[in-house]
């Protein structure tokens, strides 16, 4: 089964998450919160350590995140003053770094005011507007599905449902797709989208229903309908920050191309180099059969109502 997966690359806007919301939380007062030995810390200083502290909050009950940063930046500045007294500003490890350091905020600094101010509600709508115009209007269904090989097969997996199992649970122990590892979810599609036996099917069934054993060229499927939606995009509420932060990659993309024709770039390191021509052939490959976008892409997708994974599988 062929697997669709609709993601959003994040690896260049990482920056954009971090210095957006740091901006944001900055706008208001800056209110000293605690003091470690006569050094005040603000809810400014806060606010950035949140973005640096991002992955290690996920794991933490949002009523102690804000004790939690408290308390890291506590720590941080006790090592810190007991650096000074120990003249670690003068090593050479303190400078390098420092320079590590400083690039990383003179970067962070840059977007916030630069890149992100660019992309403003009158472009985040343009995109929403160009893009929800190619939406099809067709209904989708969201449905699992069990496919094996005969027949047979088939009218055992029909039994087994019968008795009462979980239709994702025997998914999961005999459908022979990728989609098995989420009990057979498919996510949303349309008729078109999907193979004639397979959508005739599916489109006939009622919300919790399960088909007879299906026939089609992959095999032999038993297809539960989840649910059924009407077409057209979401609603731009519920979509404007994933097209924002398509809209805020391409304006990094777009400025990190411009600066890279602007500047000279030497890679020094003959492996590094081998490395580099390897990886840009590979991404040129993939870029042309449709598989990766251009680096300098700006095309952006409008979430469908999905509210599933973005899979499909071979009954496409």
């Amino acid at each position: 089964m062929r697997m669709f997966c609709l993601k959003l690359g994040f690896a260049l806007v990482a920056t954009a998450l971090v210095a957006g919301s740091t901006s944001a939380g900055a706008q208001g007062a800056d209110k000293v919160i605690a003091k470690v030995n006569g050094y005040n810390i603000t809810t400014k200083e806060v606010a950035l350590a949140s973005d640096d502290l991002r992955p290690q909050l996920e794991k933490v009950p949002a009523n102690f995140r804000f004790a939690f940063i408290v308390e890291y930046l506590i720590e941080r500045h006790l090592l810190a003053q007991e650096a000074v007294k120990a003249k670690t500003i003068d090593t050479e490890e303190y400078t390098r770094r420092l320079k590590y350091y400083q690039a990383k905020a003179l970067r962070d600094a840059y977007f916030t005011d630069h890149l992100a101010t660019s992309v403003t509600e009158e472009a985040v709508k343009a995109a929403y507007a160009k893009e929800a115009s190619k939406v099809t209007t067709e209904n989708r269904a969201r449905a699992r599905h069990i496919l094996v090989n005969s027949e047979e097969d088939a009218n055992k997996v029909m039994a087994r449902l019968e008795k009462g199992e979980k239709f994702e649970e025997v998914a999961k122990q005999v459908s022979l797709d990728g989609s098995r590892d989420y009990g057979g979810d498919l996510g949303f599609f349309t008729a078109a989208e999907m193979v004639p036996a397979f959508s005739k099917a599916v489109f006939a069934l009622n919300k919790g229903e399960v088909s007879k054993p299906v026939k089609t060229d992959f095999g032999w499927h038993i297809i539960r309908l989840e649910d059924i939606q009407a077409g057209g995009a979401q609603p731009y509420d519920q979509v404007k920050d994933p097209i924002r932060l398509v809209l805020l990659r391409k304006a990094v993309q777009d400025k990190v191309l411009e600066l890279r024709g602007l500047g000279k770039i030497e890679i020094l390191d003959e492996d590094l180099k081998r490395l580099q021509e390897q990886a840009e052939k590979k991404r040129k490959a993939l870029q042309a059969s449709g598989q990766v976008a251009p680096l300098d892409s700006g095309g952006t997708a409008v979430p469908q109502s999905t509210g599933g994974k973005s899979n499909k599988g071979d009954a496409q």
